[in-house]
């Protein structure tokens, strides 16, 4: 009996025709219910994989300007002891790097025109992210022939103070020095030279202008920082899921005047618009998902309505309600089934294609980025194609459930 189930509802699949002679009319219903789930089911996928592309993306770009996790003091004060601290914390399970900085607040000036604040950041390593978005030049800080130390700038601020690879800069220190404990320190500002070894962009306009960087000693000799001492240390993890773990972890291990704060948490307007973006975008769309499988109603009952003489037929051949209930439900799940395939390879290949050719662009200054983002995860194929499939079955059971119900005599003499 299986089989006679399978075979009718293929029938009814690839060859339903009305009662009238070549009456092709259900065969375009059919295309239609197939086609609405295979546009839902590409549509939510397509969304899930722009909206994961974008949280990666975003969280890419974050840490390019920090790290998973970053130790500081409370009151915002340096922290002494450096070396030793770190070292202790990259005993820390799933820290893979920890890295001193020493980050302030400077003018850097290229003539008396071309001078703006920012936010010098003395490393003496980048992230591998921040290390890939450079456009020009390279993420080095050895001195030029001239002795002045490299200096890494982002594109936004290279066309505001018009710097150029090569140009000379002078960055001005503007840290308060009446605050400071040590008194080796001098009150009267630090000046020093850099020449523009590099230049990186992020489309975070805001950040490519704030955020430059040199090694270490260049930071330590402008800001005045002693031996061992630092702004902050920057954790890298081997993956931002242990974030928060890690973070807590520092805080209870070590605490007070410590303070351990994630990603997340120093970022945290920008995670919450990706939140809200996870959060909305696939529930709209399931709605397309939700409407086509529901289309799967309609086009059964049509096709229960044009063939009702045949249902009455197989029941007076021997076919029982349940039999009718089965094939119609069948033939419901292989509508969804192929839509369902359909829109996981239509899905599948526009992703490939916009991975590839980047046709779907972006205004950088609204989502920080020039092309839409895109991040495939199996995962999503198959919880998708089971939804779909499951909401196509429950559509279908409407009419596979009437169907078991018509009267074979009554529906023979159906006209």
């Amino acid at each position: 009996m299986p089989k006679f189930e399978r075979f009718v509802a293929s029938r009814y699949l690839w060859n339903a025709q009305g009662r009238s002679e070549g009456r092709r009319f259900l065969q375009v219903v059919t295309l239609i219910a197939v086609g609405g789930v295979t546009v839902g089911v590409a549509a939510l996928l397509l969304s899930l994989a722009i909206v994961r592309g974008f949280s990666s993306e975003i969280t890419n770009k974050i840490i390019s300007f920090g790290s998973h996790v970053q130790v500081t003091k409370y009151v915002g004060d340096s922290i002494e002891g450096a070396g030793n601290i770190s070292e202790q914390l990259r005993q820390y399970p799933h820290v893979t790097q920890a890295t001193p900085v020493i980050q302030e607040f400077a003018l850097l000036r290229k003539s008396a025109k071309n001078i703006d604040g920012v936010l010098i950041s003395g490393v003496d390593s980048v992230s591998k992210s921040l290390q890939e978005r450079i456009v020009e030049g390279k993420f080095d800080f050895g001195a030029d022939s001239a002795g002045r130390p490299g200096l890494v700038i982002g594109r936004q601020l290279s066309k505001l103070l018009a710097l150029e690879l090569g140009d000379k800069a002078t960055a001005f220190s503007i840290r308060s020095q009446g605050e400071e404990p040590s008194s080796m320190r001098s009150s009267l500002p630090k000046a020093k030279q850099f020449y523009v070894s590099g230049i990186y962009e992020t489309s975070f306009a805001k950040y490519d202008e704030l955020y430059v960087y040199t090694d270490l000693n260049s930071a330590r000799n402008l800001f005045k920082y002693e031996e061992n001492e630092v702004s902050h240390i920057d954790l890298f993890l081997s993956t931002s899921d242990h974030a928060s773990e890690t973070a807590i972890s520092i805080n209870e291990d070590i605490g007070f005047p410590l303070e351990a704060r994630t990603v997340f948490q120093r970022f945290r307007q920008y995670f919450a618009w990706v939140k809200l973006q996870q959060t909305i975008t696939p529930v709209v769309i399931s709605l397309i998902v939700l409407v086509a499988a529901f289309n799967i109603l309609g086009t059964l009952l049509m096709i229960m309505f044009e063939k009702t003489r045949e249902i009455g037929i197989l029941g007076g051949m021997g076919a029982s309600p349940f039999s009718i209930f089965k094939l119609f439900l069948l033939l419901g799940l292989m509508i969804g089934g192929v839509g369902v395939v359909a829109g996981e390879l239509l899905a599948l290949g526009l992703a490939l294609i916009q991975k590839k050719y980047a046709i779907i662009p972006l205004p950088a200054e609204s989502y920080y980025m020039d092309v839409a983002p895109i991040e495939l995860s199996g995962f999503d194929f198959v919880i998708v194609g089971l939804v779909a499939l499951f909401l196509c079955a429950l559509a279908a059971s409407v009419p596979a459930y009437i169907a078991s119900f018509i009267k074979p005599i009554r529906a023979i003499r159906f006209r």
